[in-house]
């Protein structure tokens, strides 16, 4: 492999020359379709999932052509996309396996077939990957300026119908879209199966026999007729509708479930229950129901979850402690959505808390993964890099006292039902005043009952193990992720989230969010996440000396984050004392200093050698010795100033680095860029705040991010040299950096693309199986 790799690049170094941005040839002959008979199973959907799921998957898969299910193929496309932030009316909404299963009323939902024969005899499948191996770019040459790419495309949802126009107006837009296509061989079998009729058979999914125990075991538990049992269902069905379960570790092998409502009971064929929103009526018999994932698995869209015998018996023993009773259940009305906190009230917010702190990875995800997260607007009120932590719930007092939690329950309902525009002003109003109204309760209840101040003591710490208690929370511009630890050097701001705050952030960005609702629903849902995540440092803040929280609060909320300040946020509690001692002034520096020192023994990343390396000996001291080196090499571009480090300027948010040696061995980094901004306030005119002076870099030993920007592939041997030209970089070398590119860059036309591409993964698979899946190159960059 090593020796393969090689030559490719010392012929890539010998192309490196070749013109950048110019139109793709024209290809002489196109491969002979198949005449062997080609099973969609076999040979069809391995194509699919290696070259197509990299774009058509999930809510944003262009045209809403969704390919990692076979149905998704049969269903065909639609001229709307389902993201749309200027909507005034509520769209119909269109989930595969949930609003219509069959073909026919897809087509009367507006779908269109890609599979069936048009006037020129073939279909519009077969035209658009026939338009894309009619041309051939420039082995790793920039595409032209005039192909447009990334979440800002318009993307032109034609019919087979109007393909001749779309293909004379863009010639260079076939599919897959303008990255290196398909190879003959592959070519040859789509075309062949189109010809012999695009058979697609369906993918049989049958549950092995412990399988289907640990299937009965849950959903007899949760069918339950109790009313205590049907109202635990329900909080825990609201809370796992987006996860992809599993019921053991089985590495690469492992087999993924999703809970769903169904009208059905268990033992018959599950009929799901379509509705909005997971917490609308279902209007019918009600019963909840486990199903296999039946498609490919995409990164962007798996969220894991244990769901074994561990999380059946620790499930149980949370919510059947005590003897709490359900008089009455609540209903599904719009003020039962509108707040958890008394829907649920009967549940002890102790079992509930607990759960989420338990699964806090899981959790924070599905804010991050979930449909809210999607686009710049969506992630314009976090900031690119923080920690988060977790109140103790023996010190949390919505836990703890049960006059508090009745007192300010009311003032925890969430904005977002009303979707007309009309309504916007209104409810902002009212629901940002609540918000406030419970923050003064707040501090006056904190004040009372914890006279010394707030303590480290006061943060979980996992209960001695459990690693989901500290997490570090990335933003990529357009999207996010999260891993377990405090990764990094010390950020700007971090988050200390009780169970208000973090049960608040779930319902209004993943339960309560409809991906298919108006401009109103959506900027409600986005202005309330920024009262959230004010709420969370502001709690952060308590940790610091009375007199001075106001002072590093302002520096978080620079420029017109001010006006933030003093008309929107509540008042900053600034005059209790804290019980955490400080040695300087440096106040948010020295206390995550003291995070990672109080809980280093609990932190998954304890030392971070990468990024708070020390002194020169940088780098994991278990990893073979090639990886160290590969370590302290990349250790240099850490934790530096664009003002001190030019390059990173050069560098997208997300770039998927691939070290290799001469023994065809291969470990992989990401280089997360992160970005400064004088405050994340408000949700549009992020440039007008961005401070470019101060982004850094975060170099982490593995895959963070499910849209790879870029991606460089370097030989072990010429790391020192890569991060030498990376470092000498200047601000007026765009030239350099192009040559840079084309050494040790993977542009989206370089010949292994797909292969780098997907050996990632690969690695992934072998270093985190139940976290791996397809990445999405929506937002792969034209370097």
């Amino acid at each position: 492999m090593a020796k393969a790799l090689a030559m490719v690049f010392l012929g890539l170094m010998l192309l490196s020359g070749c013109a950048d941005g110019v139109a793709p040839t024209q290809t002489q002959a196109l491969p002979t379709p198949s005449q062997a008979p080609v099973s969609f199973n076999d040979d069809v959907r391995p194509i699919l999932e290696t070259k197509c799921l990299a774009c058509h998957s999930c809510f944003d898969a262009p045209c809403q052509l969704k390919m990692e299910y076979s149905d998704g193929l049969i269903r065909g496309a639609h001229p709307q996309g389902v993201y749309n932030g200027t909507r005034l009316k509520n769209q119909t909404p269109t989930r595969l396996g949930i609003d219509a299963s069959s073909e026919q009323q897809w087509r009367e939902l507006g779908f269109y077939s890609v599979l069936a024969r048009g006037d020129q005899t073939r279909s519009l499948f077969e035209n658009m990957i026939r338009l894309g191996k009619s041309h051939q770019f420039a082995p790793n040459s920039k595409l032209p300026d005039d192909i447009e790419l990334g979440l800002s495309r318009s993307n032109q949802c034609v019919s087979n119908e109007n393909f001749s126009d779309y293909a004379d107006d863009h010639p260079y837009e076939g599919m897959p879209l303008a990255v290196a296509g398909l190879t003959d061989d592959e070519y040859a079998t789509l075309t062949g199966w189109l010809a012999q009729g695009g058979a697609i058979s369906p993918v049989t999914l049958e549950t092995s026999a412990p399988e289907q125990r640990h299937i009965e075991r849950w959903e007899t538990w949760l069918n339950g007729n109790a009313n205590r049992q049907q109202l635990v269902s329900r909080w825990l069905y609201e809370h796992l509708y987006l996860a992809h379960l599993y019921f053991d570790d089985a590495g690469a092998d492992t087999r993924f479930f999703q809970l769903v409502r169904s009208n059905t009971p268990p033992g018959q064929p599950i009929d799901i229950i379509a509705t909005r929103r997971p917490n609308d009526a279902p209007n019918g018999a009600l019963y909840y129901r486990l199903r296999p994932v039946a498609g490919s698995i995409v990164h962007k869209r798996h969220i894991t979850l244990a769901f074994g015998p561990d999380q059946f018996a620790r499930t149980r023993e949370l919510f059947e402690t005590g003897d709490w009773q359900v008089e009455e259940l609540p209903d599904y009305s719009r003020a039962s959505r509108a707040n958890p906190f008394a829907t649920f009230a009967a549940i002890p917010a102790r079992a509930r808390y607990q759960f989420m702190l338990d699964n806090a990875e899981y959790f924070t995800r599905t804010f991050i993964r979930g449909p809210v997260c999607r686009g710049q607007i969506a992630t314009d009120v976090i900031r690119d890099h923080f920690w988060t932590v977790f109140h103790d719930p023996d010190d949390d007092l919505f836990i703890t006292d049960p006059d508090y939690r009745d007192a300010v329950t009311p003032l925890l309902a969430l904005p977002g039902q009303d979707d007309d525009l009309m309504d916007l002003g209104e409810n902002w109003f009212t629901y940002r005043d609540k918000r406030n109204r419970y923050t003064e309760l707040r501090n006056q209840a904190y004040r009372e009952t914890y006279p010394d101040g707030a303590s480290l003591a006061h943060i979980w710490d996992g209960d001695g193990s459990n690693t989901n208690a500290l997490l570090t929370i990335f933003r990529h511009h357009d999207n996010a992720s999260v891993q377990r630890g405090l990764i990094g050097q010390v950020p700007l701001t971090s988050w200390w989230m009780d169970y208000p705050l973090f049960e608040r952030t779930y319902y209004e960005l993943v339960v309560n969010f409809d991906v298919f609702g108006t401009v109103a629903h959506q900027a409600q849902t986005r202005l309330y996440f920024d009262l959230i995540r004010n709420g969370g440092e502001q709690n952060y803040l308590r940790l610091i000396p009375p007199g001075e929280r106001n002072r590093v609060l302002r520096r978080w909320y620079q420029g017109a984050g001010d006006l933030k300040l003093d008309f929107s946020y509540a008042e900053m509690e600034n005059t209790a004392p804290s019980q955490v001692p400080f040695a300087t002034g440096a106040y948010n520096e020295e206390l995550g200093a003291r995070l990672l020192l109080n809980f280093r023994e609990l932190n998954a990343e304890r030392d971070d050698p990468i990024n708070r390396c020390g002194g020169a000996e940088c780098g994991r001291k278990d990893q073979a010795p090639w990886i160290q080196q590969a370590d302290q090499q990349l250790s240099r571009l850490a934790a530096t100033r664009a003002e001190f480090l030019p390059a990173i300027r050069y560098l997208p948010n997300v770039t998927f680095l691939r070290v290799w040696n001469d023994d065809g061995e291969r470990t992989v980094y990401t280089l997360i860029r992160d970005r400064a901004h004088e405050n994340v306030a408000f949700l549009f005119n992020e440039d007008l705040r961005y401070q470019p002076e101060d982004d850094r870099l975060t170099i982490y030993p593995g895959v963070i991010g499910s849209y790879p920007n870029f991606m460089f592939d370097v030989p072990a041997d010429q790391l020192k040299l890569f991060t030498d030209r990376l470092k000498g970089l200047k601000l007026d070398q765009q030239d350099k950096f192009d040559r840079l590119v084309s050494l040790w860059g993977v542009r989206r036309t370089h010949p292994r693309f797909w292969d780098t591409m997907h050996d990632i993964t690969q690695w992934q698979r072998e270093h985190q199986p139940l976290q791996a899946g397809i990445f999405d190159i929506n937002r792969y960059k034209n370097l």
